[in-house]
């Protein structure tokens, strides 16, 4: 209750606003893109708490050293170390099959600037678990952010990847400089 009255506090205030479909009735992957400025990681708070998700969120292990470790868990996250990217997979998938029930927010952009390519754990994660994925968005053009559309992934990489970019193609991201085009290395 205390994290929807923060959420609504700040939409109230805030020069943003929050357009979105209803949350997922289930466990899902929740795509955080454009992801090009830290400033993502506070809409996409204030959307999760706005519509009531539990979620959870992967990041790198770096944001949870020292005393922000206790406050990044608290907030949802999960410490992911990139040079393990496939363990890191492999941890969420089993943390799912033993029962814990969260939407996982993942920004596949990785960090905020420097990447030609997204990285493709949201979309195992999602084939491997049976989840599927809710597209979340922030707009700088429009000065929205919110849920889109939730996709069930058919396995077709390609096929999935189209219908992503065509809801991505006109999201700027806060920092619309930084953002690089939703597409696969695998693909």
């Amino acid at each position: 209750m205390i994290r929807r009255l923060i959420a609504r506090a700040f939409w109230t205030f805030s020069k943003w606003r929050l357009v979105s479909e209803p949350a997922p009735s289930r466990p899902s992957v929740m795509v955080g893109a454009p992801h090009t400025s830290n400033w993502d990681f506070i809409l996409m708070l204030a959307v999760a708490w706005s519509v009531g998700v539990h979620m959870r969120w992967m990041g790198k292990h770096s944001l949870f050293s020292g005393w922000r470790g206790p406050l990044m868990r608290a907030l949802g996250g999960i410490p992911i170390d990139r040079e393990n990217a496939q363990t890191a997979v492999e941890d969420i998938v089993s943390r799912l099959h033993s029962g814990e029930s969260f939407c996982l927010v993942i920004t596949p952009d990785g960090t905020r600037k420097g990447h030609s390519h997204w990285k493709s754990g949201f979309y195992r994660i999602a084939r491997e678990t049976g989840m599927p994925i809710v597209l979340c968005y922030i707009d700088r053009n429009t000065m929205t952010s919110g849920l889109g559309p939730t996709l069930e992934l058919t396995g077709n990489v390609g096929a999935d990847m189209d219908r992503i970019r065509e809801f991505y193609a006109d999201k700027s991201g806060f920092a619309p400089e930084n953002r690089i085009e939703p597409r696969l290395r695998e693909e």
